[in-house]
C-alpha cells in the first residue's frame, strides 16, 4: 500500500503497512530496535493486539493505526456467512484491541471510529460491504496520521530557531506513528527546511525507548545528537544546553493536562524553573473531550521491567517490590504551548483546545 507521493517522500522509515492484496498486516519490531530490523505480518487481530500489549508496536498514533489495522483482519478474515455474526466477530476484536493499553487515548478513538463505519455499512444490510468499508477506513486512518504529522511538523517547526538544540524524552518520531513523528517530526522537519538543530535524547527508563529508538532514528537522519540519562535532564536545563523542550503525548485532556512517558512531569518542572519553553506534539486524535484529570487512566506494567533492563539482567534483588506506571501527567501550567496538525494551543486550554477540535 503506498502513500500519496506528497507524503511518500517524507516516510524514510516505515513502521508498518497494509498490503491490500494478501489482506496481511505488517510491522517492524521495535523491541528488536536498534540491534535488527524485524518485520512481523499477521492475518489475525488477536497478533495484533500481542503486538500492542507486548509493545511490538508502541506510541500512541501507532497504536492507532495497528488496531485500526487489527479490525481490518478482523473484518476480512470473519468465518461469519451473515451479517449478525459478521457484526458479533468485529464487536469481539474491537473489545480485545481495547484492553491492550488503556493510557494510549488513540486506541479508543480509532476503534470507535472503525466501528461507527462498520455500523453504517451494516445499515445497508451487506456483510460485503461491511468488510470492504472498515479495511476503507483503516487505510484511511494510516493515511491521515502521516497526513496530520507532517502538517504538525510544518506548524511546530516554526517554534524552532536555527541553531537550537531541543530536549526530548522518549521515542516520538517514525516508529512512533505511521511513518513521520510527532514531536519528532517538528524536529525533523525543522532539519528538513535546513535549519541546523540538534537533539539531547533522554534515554527513557525503563524501556529505553530514547536510546535505542529516539537515536537510531535521528542516527539514520543524520541530525546531531547527544544521549543522556533521565536524571541528566534537570542538570542539562540548568546549563543552557537546551534551548527548548518538545515532548510528544498519550494522551490529552482540554484542560491542557498532559499524559505522557514516564519522567516528562519531572522534565516539564524542569523546564519551568529553568524558564525553557515545554511544548508538547500530538495529533488532535490525542485529545480526550474530557475537562476531568481522573479519566486519564495510568497504566502500570510489568515489575520486571524494572528489576531488568530490556528484560534480560537483572540489576537488583529478585524479589524487590516495584511501582511502574508506565505514563504521568503533566499539568497545563507548565505547558508552554500543544502543537497540532490543526494549529498550536495555547493556555487557557480549555478555549483554544476546544477551537482546534472544532475546525
Amino acid at each position: 500500500m503506498s502513500l500519496p507521493p506528497e507524503l511518500e517522500r517524507f516516510v524514510k522509515i516505515k513502521p508498518l503497512y497494509w498490503d491490500p492484496d494478501a489482506k496481511e498486516f505488517h510491522w517492524l519490531d521495535t523491541r528488536l530496535i536498534p540491534f535488527k530490523e524485524v518485520y512481523r505480518s499477521t492475518r489475525d487481530y488477536r497478533r495484533v493486539a500481542q503486538a500492542i500489549r507486548d509493545m511490538e508496536i508502541r506510541g500512541a498514533p501507532a497504536i492507532g493505526v495497528a488496531a485500526a489495522f487489527g479490525m481490518a483482519l478482523a473484518a476480512v478474515h470473519s468465518k461469519a456467512s451473515s451479517l449478525e455474526g459478521l457484526m458479533r466477530d468485529l464487536r469481539e476484536a474491537r473489545d480485545t484491541l481495547a484492553s491492550t493499553r488503556p493510557t494510549a487515548y488513540n486506541l479508543f478513538w480509532a476503534l470507535d471510529r472503525v466501528m461507527k463505519a462498520a455500523e453504517e455499512a451494516a445499515a445497508r444490510g451487506d456483510p460485503g460491504e461491511v468488510r470492504a468499508r472498515v479495511e476503507e477506513e483503516a487505510v484511511r486512518i494510516y493515511v491521515e496520521d502521516v497526513r496530520a504529522n507532517v502538517e504538525m511538523g510544518r506548524i511546530g517547526s516554526k517554534l524552532i530557531e536555527d541553531g537550537d538544540t531541543v530536549l526530548t524524552h522518549c521515542n516520538t518520531g517514525a516508529l512512533a506513528t505511521a511513518g513521520f513523528g510527532t514531536a519528532l517530526g517538528v524536529i525533523r522537519y525543522a532539519y528538513y527546511e535546513g535549519k541546523n538543530v540538534s537533539v539531547i535524547a533522554t534515554e527513557t527508563r525503563p524501556l529505553l525507548q530514547g536510546a535505542r529508538l529516539t537515536v537510531w532514528e535521528l542516527k539514520k537522519e543524520g541530525i546531531p545528537v547527544k544521549l543522556i540519562t533521565d536524571n541528566m535532564a534537570g542538570l542539562v536545563l540548568s546549563r543552557g544546553m537546551a534551548d527548548e523542550v518538545i515532548v510528544g503525548a498519550d494522551r490529552i485532556i482540554l484542560t491542557g493536562h498532559v499524559a505522557n512517558k514516564i519522567g516528562t512531569y519531572m522534565i516539564a518542572l524542569a523546564a519551568w524553573h529553568n524558564s525553557k519553553p515545554f511544548y508538547v506534539a500530538a495529533p488532535t486524535s490525542t485529545i480526550q473531550a474530557t475537562s476531568n484529570p481522573e479519566e486519564i487512566v495510568i497504566e502500570e506494567r510489568s515489575p520486571d521491567e524494572v528489576r531488568k533492563v530490556l528484560g534480560q539482567h537483572l540489576i537488583t534483588v529478585p524479589d524487590v517490590d516495584v511501582y511502574n506506571p508506565a505514563f504521568d501527567v503533566t499539568p497545563p501550567n507548565l505547558v508552554t504551548a500543544i502543537i497540532t496538525e490543526k494549529g498550536v494551543a495555547r493556555p487557557p486550554y480549555e478555549r483554544s483546545l476546544r477551537k482546534l477540535l472544532q475546525q
